[in-house]
């Protein structure tokens, strides 16, 4: 039986259609390792967090299409979305696992060393700018990661992508999650619940710099919560 993935619709119109998706085209391709570390997730107070398993599909697909080794995960929470990567990149493959919180990673590290792939993780307890600058200190990181996936603090993506872009290598991809912030971005301000204001006001500026910014080319996909996709050009 498949863990219910709450009752979200997503973006979607409606809950039925999210399901029919998930349950015809996700959850039969996805792999055993993010099915348990999907359930292991459901339990914690803020499984909003996790990465949706319908975006993760699409994310697998660009891995293996760029045929991604060297990776960075800005925002890990339980490891969905770290696993994922950590699955799809090869064997000799790395990533930069960036979070403050190492107990919420350590919920899904068991599914992790079970699916054999946690050699390929480097796991460091940090804010992400301060890893970033740390990355950025060695001249051999400049423009060497194929693929990097951001889910933090919204407040900051614009700042990551200035980062970011002095690490990706030319035709490298980043992926931005919660770029329609559950849908308020195409909502007048006043009518947005108060608790979801600031994350939007965030993700309006950063998805307006996108839209403009001439280093990248871009896609806003409405899988999850909205996933931005930017080739490095």
């Amino acid at each position: 039986m498949e863990p219910k993935f709450a009752t979200n619709k997503g973006l979607l119109e409606t809950h039925e259609l999210y399901k029919y998706i998930v349950e015809n085209n996700v959850y039969p391709r996805e792999p055993k390792p993010l099915k348990e570390l999907r359930a292991l997730t459901t339990t914690h107070p803020w499984a909003v967090m996790g990465t949706a398993p319908e975006a993760g599909q699409l994310i697998e697909i660009l891995l293996k299409v760029i045929g991604a080794k060297k990776t960075i995960e800005i925002g890990v929470f339980t490891g969905y979305s770290l696993l994922l990567t950590a699955l799809a990149i090869p064997e000799d493959g790395k990533i930069v696992a960036i979070d403050v919180d190492r107990e919420a990673y350590e919920i899904g590290l068991p599914v992790i060393q079970k699916a054999g792939v946690e050699h390929k993780i480097n796991f460091i307890e940090s804010e992400g700018l301060p890893a970033l600058d740390k990355l950025l200190e060695d001249p051999e990181n400049h423009g060497s990661f194929d693929y990097v996936f951001v889910d933090a603090d919204k407040g900051n993506y614009i700042n990551y992508h200035e980062l970011i872009l002095k690490l990706l290598k030319v035709n490298g991809i980043v992926v931005y999650d919660n770029t329609l912030w559950f849908g308020t971005v195409a909502k007048p301000e006043d009518s947005v619940p108060e608790g979801y204001r600031r994350g939007r006001t965030a993700i309006v500026e950063f998805n307006k710099a996108l839209a403009t910014d001439p280093r990248v080319s871009i896609s806003t996909v409405p899988l999850g919560d909205g996933l931005t996709i930017c080739r490095r050009l």
